[in-house]
């Protein structure tokens, strides 16, 4: 089955922010049986789960099917280990359309990647963060929403139930740790807050021609491949010194996917084989970053700054 972007985009949506509102998360259950209304616990009780004999989950259920809200079923908890806030899970999954029960995309189908999210409440669809915070890896968990029509078809709402296995949870860094490396002449130069917030010193000479990746801390975690989700701390500069997007002045730092589906080319050929625990300074060319076309505060025809620390690859 293709990759479909629109699909995956919508699907990541609803598990990030759901569409019941994230005003008040619900308590937290270990393990949790349903979280949701009595209404649209009792639809996820008529959905039945199978698994065939690579692993791969069925739903079968008598279509249309909806909800009103976010909700879900535990249908077993794993044998693993624990979730916890602030953990990088991955889990695979199978999305059924409510409307006709077909297969709208599934994770175990070619070039299909296990989706990575971050356990923290906050960020979170509260119904999803519920139910794994607590539960353990292995665990089977029907979602049901409503979300986009991910088909890219129309702009309505539509339900989509998902089979869910929890394949791993990892306890991120909080910041770059490993062994200092010497930069390069030339380079940026890079200064460390005390929570390791970075900041720059740019050279007034001309940007370099091609891509720059020095790497400043060495980690001594596994390698980030090409394809894989991760979690990263990141400050991005234009060459003049300004500041245009930093994950700490946010307040979390990001997952992402390490492709170029996702991200700028600079990034995924800056960052391919970098190590969990390192920090890399990249310099990205226009041609390797947003080329001739303006990205917010990004000008068209900018050579770019990325201090980049590798928190988790699971």
């Amino acid at each position: 089955m293709k990759k479909n972007p629109i699909i995956v985009a919508a699907i990541a949506a609803a598990l990030v922010l759901g569409l019941a509102g994230c005003g008040t998360s619900p308590t937290v259950a270990s393990p949790s049986a349903s979280v949701g209304t009595a209404a649209d616990t009792a639809v996820l009780a008529s959905i039945a789960w199978a698994t065939d004999a690579s692993g791969v989950p069925t739903l079968t259920f008598t279509a249309p099917l909806t909800v009103t809200a976010t909700a879900t079923r535990l249908i077993k908890d794993g044998t693993g280990a624990e979730i916890k806030t602030g953990d990088v899970v991955t889990f695979d999954y199978v999305v059924n359309s409510g409307t006709d029960g077909s297969v709208l995309y599934s994770t175990y189908a070619a070039p299909g990647t296990p989706e990575a999210l971050v356990m923290e409440e906050a960020s979170l669809d509260p119904v999803i963060y519920s139910t794994f915070v607590g539960n353990k890896v292995g665990a089977q968990i029907i979602y049901g929403t409503l979300t986009t029509d991910p088909s890219g078809a129309t702009t309505n709402t539509v339900p989509v139930f998902m089979a869910i296995t929890v394949a791993s949870t990892t306890t991120p860094l909080a910041k770059a740790e490993g062994t200092a490396v010497a930069p390069a002449a030339g380079l940026p130069v890079v200064t460390l807050a005390a929570n390791g917030a970075p900041s720059v010193a740019i050279p007034t000479t001309a940007p370099p021609a091609d891509l720059v990746s020095q790497t400043l801390i060495k980690g001594s975690g596994a390698a980030v491949a090409e394809g894989q989700p991760f979690l990263a701390h990141y400050s991005g500069w234009l060459w003049d010194g300004t500041s245009f997007d930093s994950s700490w002045d946010n307040g979390a730092p990001v997952m992402f996917t390490l492709s170029s589906d996702a991200l700028i080319d600079g990034w995924v050929q800056g960052l391919s084989g970098a190590t969990v625990g390192s920090q890399v300074l990249l310099v990205v060319p226009p041609s390797l970053g947003y080329g001739d076309t303006a990205s917010g505060a990004i000008p068209a025809g900018s050579t770019l700054v990325f201090v980049i620390d590798i928190l988790a690859a699971p």
